[in-house]
Order: C-alpha cells, then sequence, then structure tokens
C-alpha cells in the first residue's frame, strides 16, 4: 500500500518508520532540507523536498497511486490544504493533525465532515486523554483499552519484594488461578521479549499485562503496589494539554488545582474551569508545591510547554511525595529519559496522534492499534472474518510468530484469556501484542 506523509517532523517520521516496516510504499514530504536529508538516512522511505500543500509536490510523490494521505506537519493550515487537494485527487483516506479547535469543532464551515477530510486529530485532546487514563493507577506507565473499554492493557515496573517478583509465568498461573491477565511482554535492561512459560519475572522488570478492565485493579498489587483511588490532581502548566485534562478530571468530579506562571493565562482558565482551583504561581517552586500539600496529592501531572521544566517540576513532586506523577513530554528523545529519573509515566502529544493515526491506516479487520511508549510495540486488535486464515483453527495449530502472542479473545459478551487449545471463531475480536517485525506476519493470519 503506498502512503503519502506530509510533514518530517517526529510525528512524520515516526509514522514513517513504522509504516515502511511494515512493508508500505511510504513518501515522506516535508520542506526542511535537514528533515529531508535526515529521515532519507535512516528510513528505508522515499524522501522529498517541497511544500506538501503544493499541487505539483504532491504530484511528483505520486498521490494519484496512494491510498492515503497523512498530513502531519505542526501548522493546521498545511494539513488542511494538502487533505484537500488529495481529496480532489481520489486519495481514498486522508488524516489531518490539527490544533486549532476553530478547525474541528462540529458546525464550523470548516469541520471535518464540511471539507471532506476522513479524520482529524487533535495532539492536545489526545494526550489529555491519554493522562488521564494513566492517573487511574498508581502503577501504570502505559494504558490502552481495548473492545470498547472492555480490555485493558497496562505497562507496569515490578517493585522489590512483589508477588510475582522471581517466579516464572508457569509458577504464577498455577498460584493465581483466580486472576485472568496474560503477560504479553517483558522488557529488562531495554530489550523486549515475548515471554513463554517458563520465563521469569525480576524485580526492576516492566511488564505490559492484558486483562479484562473489571479486574484490572488486581494486576498492580501483584507487581507490589497498594490499591489506589485518584481524588485529587495537581496540574503544573495551563497548556492546552492542561486545560483539557482538567475538563476531564472535572467530568469525572477529581479535585483538581492548575498552576501556571502566566498571570493572564490564569485568569483564562478560571473563567473556563469553574470547579477548578487556579493559582499564578512557579510550578517548580518547592516551597510552593509543599505548601499546596503535593505530599499528600493523588496525581500530579506536568504539563508546561517546556520538557526541562516538565521533568524538574515532577521530580520536585515526586520527591515530595506524589503518589503518581506524570510529566508531559514532546520531544522524543527525552521519553526514554523518564523511567531512569525516576518519574512514573510520560505522555507525548507527538505519540498520542501517532496512535491515534495507527487506528486508521490498518485495513478494515484491524478495529484498534496502540504504539507503546515504554518500548517499539503495538497491541492490535483484530477482527476475525470468515475467510481468515486463523478462523476454525485453535491456536496451538496456528504456529504464531515468536515475537507475537495472543492477549484476548473476545467473543460475544464473553472474553477469553487464551490457552493453546482454544479455538478462533469467525466473528471473535482478537487482541494481538507484537514486535514491528512481526506485525506483517501476524496480518496475514488475519486475512
Amino acid at each position: 500500500m503506498k502512503v503519502l506523509i506530509v510533514g518530517a517532523g517526529e510525528v512524520g517520521y515516526h509514522l514513517a518508520q513504522r509504516l515502511s516496516e511494515e512493508n508500505h510504499d511510504v513518501v515522506l514530504i516535508d520542506s526542511n532540507p535537514e528533515r529531508v536529508e535526515f529521515a532519507a538516512q535512516q528510513l528505508d522511505v522515499i524522501t522529498l523536498l517541497g511544500n506538501g500543500a503544493s499541487l505539483p509536490v504532491l504530484e511528483e510523490g505520486g498521490v494519484r497511486e496512494a491510498a492515503m494521505l497523512l498530513a502531519v506537519t505542526s501548522l493546521d493550515e498545511v494539513n488542511l490544504v494538502a487533505c484537500l487537494a488529495a481529496k480532489r485527487l481520489d486519495v481514498g483516506l486522508t488524516v489531518a493533525r490539527i490544533s486549532n479547535p476553530e478547525y474541528y469543532q462540529r458546525g464550523s464551515v470548516l469541520s471535518r465532515e464540511h471539507m471532506g477530510i476522513d479524520l482529524m486529530i487533535n495532539p492536545e485532546r489526545e494526550c489529555a486523554w491519554e493522562t488521564f487514563q494513566l492517573l487511574q493507577s498508581a502503577a501504570a506507565t502505559d494504558v490502552a483499552q481495548f473492545a470498547g473499554g472492555r480490555v485493558q492493557l497496562i505497562g507496569l515496573r515490578v517493585k522489590d519484594g512483589a508477588p510475582v517478583a522471581g517466579r516464572s509465568l508457569l509458577e504464577l498461573a498455577e498460584r493465581y488461578t483466580d486472576k485472568h491477565y496474560v503477560t504479553a511482554a517483558i522488557v529488562r535492561n531495554d530489550v523486549t521479549r515475548i515471554p513463554r512459560g517458563h520465563d521469569r519475572i525480576e524485580a526492576g522488570d516492566l511488564l505490559y499485562v492484558l486483562a479484562p478492565t473489571s479486574e484490572i485493579v488486581g494486576i498492580p498489587p501483584l507487581a507490589g503496589y497498594e490499591r489506589f483511588h485518584l481524588k485529587r490532581v495537581m496540574i503544573a502548566g495551563g497548556s492546552s494539554e492542561g486545560e483539557y485534562l482538567a475538563e476531564l478530571l472535572e467530568q469525572h468530579h477529581v479535585e483538581c488545582t492548575i498552576l501556571d506562571h502566566d498571570r493572564r493565562r490564569c485568569v483564562e482558565l478560571a473563567d473556563r474551569l469553574p470547579r477548578s482551583l487556579v493559582l499564578h504561581a512557579d510550578a517548580t517552586d518547592l516551597e510552593l508545591l509543599e505548601m499546596e500539600g503535593v505530599s499528600g496529592i493523588d496525581g500530579y501531572v506536568s504539563a508546561t510547554g517546556h520538557d526541562e521544566t516538565n521533568l524538574l517540576s515532577s521530580l520536585l513532586a515526586k520527591s515530595v511525595g506524589a503518589k503518581k506523577v506524570v510529566s508531559l513530554i514532546h520531544k522524543f528523545e527525552y521519553l526514554h529519559l523518564v523511567p531512569r529519573v525516576g518519574i512514573d509515566a510520560s505522555v507525548s502529544p507527538r505519540m498520542s496522534t501517532v496512535n491515534a493515526i495507527l487506528r486508521y491506516v490498518r485495513r478494515g479487520r484491524v478495529m484498534t492499534v496502540a504504539s507503546l511508549m515504554g518500548i517499539h510495540a503495538e497491541a492490535i486488535e483484530f477482527r476475525v472474518d470468515e475467510g481468515s486464515r486463523i478462523a476454525g483453527k485453535t491456536l496451538r495449530d496456528v504456529h504464531f510468530p515468536k515475537d507475537g502472542i495472543v492477549g484476548s479473545i473476545i467473543r460475544n459478551d464473553e472474553i477469553i484469556i487464551p490457552r493453546g487449545d482454544d479455538e478462533i471463531l469467525p466473528g471473535d475480536e482478537v487482541i494481538v501484542f507484537a514486535l514491528p517485525g512481526a506485525i506483517p506476519e501476524v496480518e496475514k493470519l488475519f486475512d
């Protein structure tokens, strides 16, 4: 499948990398010569220097043969024009990264419905939603939902002395027969592997676990965490992400305090968020954080526009006892710093955008895709059709790739934690966890 990506920034680069690894024909377009040259050296894609909103440039990139166009520059207007041009040339699917709410609000003459663009993604709103999900658990470093929210995937770090530490997956299955979950991946020393029964879990490992949402609260205690209920959250920074998160917290009746150093922005936030406390303050002022009771707060989110400030503020909050600390990170290269310096979790508007777009670049049988922050892997929810190669076979007979694992089978209202003798039936929804190299082979099984 041929895909045109307009914008070779971090979002475009990451999308191009993922899609090229899955053997798609990718053309990456950008007006910045340095970005184009870097992508050409690092990726197995075709690169093109030029304005992605220009029709001649799109023609040169082969837009007429493309199945989809993903416009992900930092300029909303360029993304809109690129998608409109692609639609006029009969490109099947167009996706635009849009930050300005005036462009995507329902009823606007520039809305998705009026302009004919298939999908508009707002990075800040996507990021706020991911942050809200992360705040639900003291343990989670990553969270993704499947099957309409009935199944969750969480990442969590194993603590010293945790019940699962030092035990193999087979031992744990025999010991916790009342628990319904699948350990989808173990990350140790920055190496990710899909575990089998004899593999042992050690303290310090990062686990990725799939379980029914109704039972997910029972997973963190196995990794050494106490039960957690979100009541109070402090947000450092009145960014768009911070504001959208505060709206979600208000809707769910969670007590919210926002700190921002800009007095004018504080007035705006106080007017828009009637149930939140807005303070004109510096998020890196340790004395102020202590005075405002950060030590007893359930969740602390650092969401200023500067990664360095967010990291510092998060570390200060963690040092005085905040239970769950989440840092907003814009630069991809900073994401790996977060677990190393002791911050609980990170969110990225750019990674959130990648996640949202990946849900739309697969074929129709793919229902949900989650690209994970902590590792280079994906969780994919497939629908099994009558003609699928996997239909009617037991998992034992499928010969699943070693870098992939079936985490759950959803059959009508039933959630099945799979075993080797479980059969895949047409109409099932199957959640698969896989490393990038295994994804093309996994997809063939569902053809």
